[in-house]
């Protein structure tokens, strides 16, 4: 009976999946294949995940229910992977745009220094 409750439920899983876009398959995917990678580099040499790695899987989450497909990642962890690459954004949007201007005083000590002296 177990087994048949099992099956029942994945065909229903299946049609579920059959209605969603394309998109949001190859979202998904591509999802869940960097997280594989991460694994299985992490049985050969433990390292943490890049910043293109936390960048990727923080903007493929935008495109699909990604709560369901998070297996090596903890939900708490993508969630402060997507933050800080806002904070990041936001420091990038916010910089200060070209050479600060001239100080009035050096803009007429520049006008009588070019006054005294044509040459």
């Amino acid at each position: 009976m177990r087994t048949a409750v099992g099956v029942f439920l994945d065909l229903l899983t299946f049609f579920r999946l059959i209605l969603r876009t394309s998109q949001a398959v190859a979202a998904e995917n591509l999802f869940l294949r960097k997280q594989l990678a991460l694994y299985v580099e992490g049985q050969t040499k433990p390292h943490r995940a890049t910043d293109a790695v936390r960048f990727t899987l923080a903007q493929l989450s935008a495109l699909f229910d990604w709560r369901d497909a998070l297996t090596v990642v903890k939900p708490d962890t993508l969630i402060r992977w997507h933050r800080k690459g806002f904070r990041l954004f936001w420091k990038w949007k916010s910089r200060s745009a070209g050479r600060p201007r001239v100080p009035v005083e050096v803009r007429k000590l520049i006008g009588e220094m070019a006054e005294n002296n044509p040459t």
